[in-house]
């Protein structure tokens, strides 16, 4: 059996034009990045403006499991299986982060016959966009300090910096540092740390940004400490957001690949669901419904933090309406959530699955929520037994919910044609559906939080620790209280406890800190023992990715 990369390798690409050439994308609007990667020009925009929106189609999945539910392979798949069923669908997805690459997640580009390619490009450098975000942030770090030598003007009370560093990297020995320690001459000592790249604000802005303006001024509007006073110093007091914005000016234009089948795909940005908001970017979301009559997106982790803040967040700034949900769910995961040993879940039991599709039922009737239509894809293994897919089939379909036996990991598009007609078919029979956001945000930070997590992750309450009730008067003193929540949250749990699973009872969700992301536009809430820069694993992925004398990569799953 071939590996993923041994597959995405053996691929025949297309030119990167001819996939341009599919979606009447003009030669001038194409930057390459060598032969099958480019960025799509902003001239773009304006030149698609008057185009019909397509159909958006958000793939979720329920809570992530060991056991692995492979949201993107069906995401890819649907896709591919899309053009086999004569529909013109764009993907838009986001860009791996080195971290999980080299950490014990793995990469965010599918596997198996449903990959986009080139996979190794894409997981790893692609075309810097990371890299260039984590210089944006690490710049204005460097204003800030280099403010500090310099006098300190502003008055920047040194233990109220709230502004850190970043890398693209699992490296939990940077999570706190002191810097500064080498005298007056080599900068002014004080408490400091680092978080991953993919949950810094600036992923996040650069997500949000609808152009170059709207991208200026929201990195002008990132809070970065307090001075001596007790006021806010914004990047603009800093005079930072003009060198940011010239070092994201590409990294702003979204990139164009294809998948294993040649269809279209826009992959641009990054942002981690358990800590940031989870999605691609709004841009190329929104050029991908006017390149294609569907727009297929994911959204981070399981519904509950992925697709939340989807609705909640990102289709609240880009004014956008899903028209459908693929929900992504296995036998084998269910099995897990009902109790079952992971080294157990290939052998056919249909009482832990009786015990464990309760998590799955609380993820349609999330979807239910938000007044959308649900179709859900069981991602198909070769140890699921008949009794244990029908009784999935039979369960949604007392939901008022079809189902699909999803095998696109090994049949690529010609694996999903059913779903892809069962999601089209839905929209069609949904077309006037009624979506809207779960929260007002007219309602204060604490019943924002509260709204989801007693909707959403079924909490009897929230339980505000004295850190965090401090920090949410001081945002709601600076004006805030108006933007919409950003909760991080495990992504293994329902809850906020990853060992609670299927759908736990009982429990108050527990915020121990809330941030103020400004510039992103949103409050950002910290729950459990969430952290913004995760570790590394004892045995990580990356002891077995290597490199020949000839560039050849091998290991990369």
């Amino acid at each position: 059996m071939l590996t993923d990369i041994e597959i995405a390798q053996q691929a025949e690409m297309l030119p990167i034009s001819r996939i341009a050439e599919k979606l009447g994308i003009d030669a001038e609007d194409l930057e390459p990045y060598g032969h099958y990667k480019a960025k799509l020009s902003e001239r773009l925009y304006s030149k698609t403006a008057d185009r019909p929106d397509g159909k958006l189609i958000l793939v979720t999945a329920i809570n992530p499991t060991p056991a692995g539910e492979g949201k993107t392979t069906v995401s890819v798949g649907l896709g591919q299986a899309m053009a086999k069923i004569g529909k013109n669908a764009v993907l838009a997805l986001r860009e791996p982060s080195l971290g999980p690459v080299f950490g014990i997640k793995g990469g965010a580009a599918g596997g198996g016959y449903s990959q986009v390619v080139p996979m190794e490009d894409i997981n790893l450098h692609f075309t810097g966009d990371i890299h260039a975000m984590t210089a944006a942030n690490n710049l204005l770090c460097a204003l800030l300090d280099n403010h500090l030598q310099q006098g300190n003007e502003l008055k920047i009370d040194t233990r109220r910096i709230l502004f850190k560093r970043c890398m693209d990297m699992n490296d939990r020995a940077l999570r706190n540092v002191l810097v500064g320690l080498g005298g007056k001459i080599n900068g002014v000592p004080r408490e400091d740390g680092f978080q991953i790249t993919v949950a810094s604000e600036v992923m996040a802005i650069l997500c949000l940004a609808t152009d170059l303006a709207d991208l200026k001024a929201r990195l002008g509007r990132i809070l970065v400490a307090y001075n001596t006073d007790g006021e806010p110093v914004y990047a603009h007091d800093l005079h930072a957001e003009g060198a940011m914005t010239a070092l994201l000016k590409d990294a702003l234009k979204p990139n164009l690949v294809q998948t294993l089948e040649h269809t279209p795909v826009l992959i641009h940005g990054g942002p981690f669901a358990n800590i940031a908001h989870g999605c691609n970017s709004i841009r190329a979301t929104k050029l991908a419904l006017k390149l294609g009559d569907y727009c297929i997106t994911e959204a981070g982790f399981g519904s509950d933090l992925g697709a939340e803040k989807f609705f909640d967040i990102k289709c609240r700034y880009g004014n956008l309406k899903p028209s459908c949900v693929v929900l992504v769910a296995t036998v084998r995961a269910l099995k897990y959530n009902g109790g079952m040993e992971r080294s157990e879940l290939s052998t056919p039991d249909l009482t832990a699955l009786k015990r464990g599709i309760i998590n799955l039922r609380t993820h349609i009737e999330n979807m239910f929520k938000y007044h959308l239509p649900v179709v859900v894809a069981i991602n198909r293994f070769h140890t699921d037994s008949d009794e244990e897919l029908n009784y999935i089939a039979e369960y949604c379909q007392k939901m008022g919910v079809q189902t699909s036996m999803c095998e696109v990991f090994a049949k690529g598009g010609a694996g999903g044609m059913d779903l892809a007609q069962k999601v089209c078919d839905t929209i069609e029979m949904c077309n006037d559906n009624e979506f809207a956001p779960l929260y007002s945000t007219d309602l204060s930070i604490s019943k924002k939080v509260e709204k989801v997590a007693k909707e959403i992750y079924r909490a009897d309450g929230v339980k505000f620790l004295p850190a965090a009730a401090k920090a949410l008067q001081e945002i709601e003193r600076l004006g805030a209280g108006n933007l919409p929540v950003c909760i991080a949250k495990t992504q293994y749990s329902l809850s906020d406890d990853p060992a609670l699973l299927g759908k736990p009872e009982g429990f108050t969700v527990t915020v121990r800190d809330v941030r103020l992301s400004a510039g992103a536009g949103f409050v950002v809430v910290l729950t459990g023992d969430i952290m913004t820069m995760p570790g590394l694993p004892k045995k990580p992925a990356a002891f077995n990715i290597d490199c020949d004398n000839e560039g050849h990569i091998t290991g990369l799953f």
